[in-house]
């Protein structure tokens, strides 16, 4: 495999893997309510990050500036839009995924991360115009199997998860339109966009400041490793891999979620449910199988596009 693309592909990966680890730091916070863990979290996450850039990363956000005025007006508006879209859209769904791991149950939250690789790879086929060859399809097949058998449930559930996976689903396609700008600037962006759509509601459900070291401490870590290395990685693996790669990629964020759920909350797992996340284990090393092959067997692909880093 080329190491240009592999980089892109190990990146998805990490950063899905790392996103299921997730309800751990969550859980321990979970007496507070959801908003104040997501302004928090939000807050947090933008001051690291703005901090780096601007300590690490003036010549980047030089160059694009100079891209941004070089835009057209038309396409500065459509960038403009797009941005404010992007944050709007994360926020949203990290909102909901808080709520849904706090208030309704883990594994609603793990189940949104399994619709959405069957949203995004249709929106990226219909939206972007990226092929789905044979093996994917059946890949996404297999994968909409998984997703039924666990469906035999709670219609509440569903819905939840089916939401929450329509807000990140289309945050990833439009972060695929915005794939001229630096990634780690990128996302100082959409986490200052996001702070200030959140910023109103914070200051109207504003009660006091939190004065607990264990909170903040999570915060800290949630803020870190949960949402300023895993969200830059995935916007980094968009750089040169489809949304829908990255999209079936995330399928690996509700296994990891399940063994966290039964090795370390000890959450009971019925059989059918071992046997749904087998077949989407299954359903991952069928879409990605030309990748595989190029990692394990050193075969060069010859349908996946080139690469320029």
């Amino acid at each position: 495999m080329k190491a240009g693309r592999l980089k892109y592909f190990l990146a998805a990966v990490l950063s899905v893997v790392i996103w299921g680890f997730f309800s751990i730091p969550l859980r321990k916070i979970q007496l507070y309510p959801s908003d104040e863990i997501l302004y928090y979290r939000l807050f947090t996450s933008l001051i690291l990050t703005w901090g780096f850039i601007l300590l690490f990363r003036i010549k980047q956000i030089k160059l694009d500036l100079d891209y941004f005025y070089s835009l057209s007006h038309k396409d500065r508006n459509k960038f403009i839009i797009l941005c404010l879209l992007s944050g709007l859209l994360i926020s949203g769904n990290w909102f909901t995924y808080i709520y849904a791991v706090n208030n309704v149950n883990l594994k609603s939250a793990a189940f949104a991360y399994m619709v959405c690789p069957l949203i995004t790879s249709l929106a990226g086929f219909l939206i972007l115009n990226e092929h789905l060859g044979r093996f994917k399809l059946i890949a996404l097949g297999i994968a909409s199997l998984s997703i039924f058998i666990l469906a035999q449930g709670s219609m509440r559930d569903v819905l939840w998860s089916i939401f929450i996976a329509a807000l990140y689903t289309f945050f990833l396609i439009v972060q695929k339109v915005l794939n001229k700008v630096d990634k780690f600037n990128m996302l100082g962006l959409q986490l200052l966009i996001a702070s200030i759509f959140i910023f109103p509601f914070y200051m109207f459900s504003f009660d006091s400041f939190p004065s607990d070291t264990y909170f903040w401490i999570n915060i800290l870590i949630i803020a870190i490793f949960f949402t300023i290395i895993p969200l830059y990685l995935s916007l980094y693996a968009l750089i040169g891999m489809p949304s829908s790669t990255l999209g079936i990629i995330i399928y690996l964020n509700p296994i990891v979620a399940f063994a966290v759920a039964f090795f370390y909350f000890h959450e009971e797992i019925s059989l059918h449910q071992l046997y749904a996340y087998l077949l989407l284990f299954i359903a991952i090393v069928v879409f990605n199988w030309n990748i595989i092959r190029e990692i394990i067997f050193k075969v060069p692909a010859n349908d996946l596009p080139e690469i320029t880093p």
